[in-house]
């Protein structure tokens, strides 16, 4: 039996990660030294990075725009409502 019928990858722990070894991947295959099966395991392992970095970059702008429509105030660069350097906020 050969080395491509495997079980897949691990999911990675976190979008960090996942960059990291994408950037290891893409490095190792530029370099052009491997054998053209180790290199179809690291496409296929490259590709489920990039879709699951792409998932992630998407919740994250997906709870960016919820926060804009709901949270986040303008900005006042003034600091009219916060207290200066030596005052204290009194109830």
């Amino acid at each position: 039996m050969s080395n491509t019928a495997s079980k897949p990858a691990p999911a990675p722990a976190s979008f960090e990660t996942a960059l990291a070894e994408l950037e290891t991947i893409v490095a190792t295959m530029e370099g052009g030294q491997l054998p053209l099966a180790e290199s179809l395991t690291a496409y296929r392992r490259g590709a489920e990075l990039l879709q699951y970095c792409q998932s992630a970059l998407k919740d994250a702008q997906q709870q960016v725009q919820i926060l804009e429509r709901g949270v986040l105030k303008s900005f006042e660069p003034d600091g009219a409502d916060a207290p200066g350097p030596g005052e204290v906020d009194e109830p």
